[in-house]
């Protein structure tokens, strides 16, 4: 229990320093007080080498000008070359130099050339005042702040310079701290993509710390092994519906070929063992496509669509219950589709049993065209808003009434459609009806 005890707060401390957030904040943390305190050391230390250098060469001016004053002319009064002060009347202006001469009272910033040919700054303080005697006189005082200017200037050099290059180097620490705090997720994107079409991935939570990004990669574990039990259910549904109805279909079909070939059979019998075996052909057509859509898988086939035009045809006449519909065919006879039969009968048959079911009275023209189908109905039409939700699951049209049906059919073939590159679409007809158009891949 004691060893137990002792390695929980080393896992805990490990789980803690490993948390993704946790990196995010130090990062950011040592990056600005790193940037603050190179800039901050940066800044007293240029300040302070400025300030020295301005003090020593202030200095250094004035000690070999009062030498100089006391060499030349030992007996004058010294005078010092950073302040300089006077005080003139109207008679003795003319004495003053014109830059001066006709400033008002207050501070004043001025740049001029000395002697030795430089320029300098000068701050000047110009004040007015009257004597006892009542003569007005100028009162000046001339600091020179040229070397201060200067080390202002340099400061402002130095310190662009040290903007420049701590920005510089935040991008390199923000680089290379957004590389290793982002590197688990871009290594779990990574496994991601590598899994991508697989249909047994591995586990992703072995591979990484007990932090965010290994929760993260336990709940896609635990996402992909539910999805890939749905997956398999959902496949061993198909196969199990398959066989179980193809069994009991196969045999309606061998029944009715059988009853058919008995030579002594009724023509009323004969019919309705005619439209039993075209409704298991139907069945077994539709179970095919249905099971290519649910695998998402293109069929291989070569279907020519006349053939199965007529035989929808055949089968809807058989259908239409005394009503004086004319069902008819015209068009390109030769248009072949690379596809199944099986997925072209239930694509198109949908869109022709449609058409048979809403058309009370004229006539039911399918139209062959060199890459498309078209069905024309003399139905009561189309609304705008049938037209826009025709192909969604579950959709009866309005006027659906109280046939049968789910609404399920014309999203089948919208699915088939999508999944073989074809396409589908209804538009109103020319006077009445609709016409319902089926594109069939050119590649």
């Amino acid at each position: 229990m004691p060893e137990a005890e002792s390695k929980k707060p080393t896992l805990r401390a490990r789980r803690f320093r490993r948390r993704l957030r946790t990196r995010i904040i130090l990062s950011f943390v040592w990056l600005g007080f790193g940037l603050t305190a190179l800039f901050a050391f940066a800044t007293w230390n240029l300040r302070s080498r400025v300030e020295n250098q301005l003090v020593e060469r202030t200095l250094q001016r004035e000690v070999d000008n009062l030498a100089m004053q006391v060499e030349k002319n030992p007996d004058e009064a010294p005078f010092f070359l950073m302040f300089d002060a006077r005080t003139w009347s109207d008679k003795n202006a003319f004495k003053v130099d014109p830059l001066y001469r006709d400033l008002t009272d207050g501070l004043h910033d001025i740049r001029q050339q000395a002697p030795d040919g430089s320029s300098r700054a000068y701050k000047v303080a110009i004040r007015k005042g009257v004597r006892p005697d009542g003569t007005q006189f100028t009162s000046l005082i001339r600091y020179d702040v040229t070397d201060a200017a200067d080390a202002t200037e340099q400061l402002m050099r130095w310190l662009i310079l040290a903007v420049v290059l701590f920005t510089l180097l935040g991008l390199v620490i923000g680089i290379w701290s957004a590389s290793r705090v982002m590197s688990p997720v871009s290594e779990l994107a990574a496994r991601l993509r590598a899994y991508r079409g697989s249909s047994n991935p591995k586990p992703l939570a072995t591979h990484f710390p007990e932090d965010e990004v290994g929760e993260l990669a336990k709940a896609l574990d635990d996402y992909s092994a539910r999805l890939t039990e749905v997956v398999q259910r959902d496949r061993e549904f198909n196969a199990d519906v398959s066989h179980e109805l193809r069994t009991p279909l196969a045999v309606i079909r061998g029944a009715t070929e059988l009853l058919l070939n008995r030579p002594d059979l009724e023509e009323k019998v004969e019919q309705r063992l005619l439209r039993i075996q075209r409704a298991e052909q139907q069945c077994t057509d539709l179970i095919g496509s249905l099971l290519l859509l649910s695998r998402n898988e293109r069929g291989q086939g070569n279907t020519l669509v006349a053939r199965v035009a007529e035989q929808l045809l055949d089968a809807s006449r058989a259908q239409l219950g005394g009503k004086p519909i004319v069902l008819r065919m015209e068009g390109e006879s030769g248009l072949t589709v690379d596809a199944p039969e099986a997925a072209v009968s239930v694509a198109l048959g949908n869109l022709v049993g449609n058409a048979v079911k809403y058309t009370l009275e004229g006539e039911v023209l399918v139209k062959l065209m060199a890459d498309s189908v078209e069905v024309i109905d003399s139905g009561p039409g189309l609304s705008p808003e049938d037209a826009a939700r025709l192909f969604e699951r579950g959709y009866r049209g309005t006027h659906a009434g109280h046939s049968q049906g789910g609404g399920i059919g014309l999203s089948i073939v919208s699915r088939l459609c999508e999944l073989y590159g074809w396409q589908v679409g209804v538009r109103p007809g020319l006077e009445r009806g609709v016409i319902a158009t089926l594109k069939f891949s050119t590649d």
